[in-house]
């Protein structure tokens, strides 16, 4: 399993949001850089950046952040957040994202998906956000009519290969991912299941591994010095080796 650590990107700062709260935000650097830096030095080789601004506008602007990120750290990086045109797609790309998250575009604009896949392949991934299970948009402050069960199956059938799935009910809070949701999807589709939301302790972190999830993102937990990066890196090599 790949452990993804989470810089949330807000006004040029590194955040957290509580349950996708805008008004509920502690900013943890002024840097994003040096924190991706510092993610790096603890031995992380991927990254996980959404622009949350741009989730809510549908204009990313984090081609310039990614581009310092990309040449200063060289990990693979994975980009979310107002990725709605196939400019913003390609810009991300060329300054060194790895992959681009389509959220939005991927439920509200299905061409444009497929545009992008077929561009871009493997280096398309779709962020499915729920809600009392259904998708969330627009940087979950609205929540469409669509099931989640709908919506993955759609993106798979289209040649999707990965999703990151978020519980927006655990979302930084600290108490747990929901084990559960993600062992049903893995057993349900053959896509790689990234989960997010909640993932706050090795035991978290050891439970999605054994279920065979394809990778978890670590956002407050680690802010928070709840979950230490080095240990937790350790943790999945010793799972792997075992």
């Amino acid at each position: 399993m790949i452990l993804f650590p989470a810089i949330d990107i807000y006004d040029g700062k590194a955040v957290r949001l509580i349950k996708g709260d805008y008004n509920k935000m502690t900013v943890y650097s002024d840097n994003p850089v040096n924190t991706a830096e510092s993610f790096a030095a603890k031995g992380a080789a991927f990254l996980h950046t959404v622009d949350l601004m741009g989730a809510k506008t549908g204009e990313n602007r984090c081609v310039p952040i990614i581009k310092n990120i990309a040449e200063k750290t060289g990990m693979f990086i994975q980009i979310g957040g107002g990725i709605r045109t196939k400019e913003t797609a390609n810009a991300l790309i060329k300054a060194g994202a790895s992959r681009i998250i389509l959220g939005t575009a991927a439920l509200l604009d299905k061409e444009f998906l497929s545009s992008c896949l077929k561009e871009h392949k493997e280096k398309v991934v779709v962020g499915a956000d729920i809600n009392n299970g259904f998708v969330a948009i627009k940087g979950w402050t609205e929540t469409s009519k669509t099931p989640i069960d709908t919506f993955l199956g759609e993106a798979e059938n289209m040649g999707v290969k990965t999703v990151i799935c978020t519980d927006i009910s655990k979302d930084g809070m600290m108490s747990g991912t929901n084990i559960s949701l993600y062992e049903e999807l893995v057993k349900k589709y053959s896509l790689n299941i990234i989960a997010s939301g909640g993932v706050s302790s090795y035991e978290d972190i050891k439970k999605l591994s054994e279920i065979g999830v394809y990778g978890a993102i670590l956002g407050k937990a680690i802010y928070e010095k709840k979950i230490e990066l080095e240990k937790a890196l350790s943790l999945v090599g010793e799972i792997y080796e075992k």
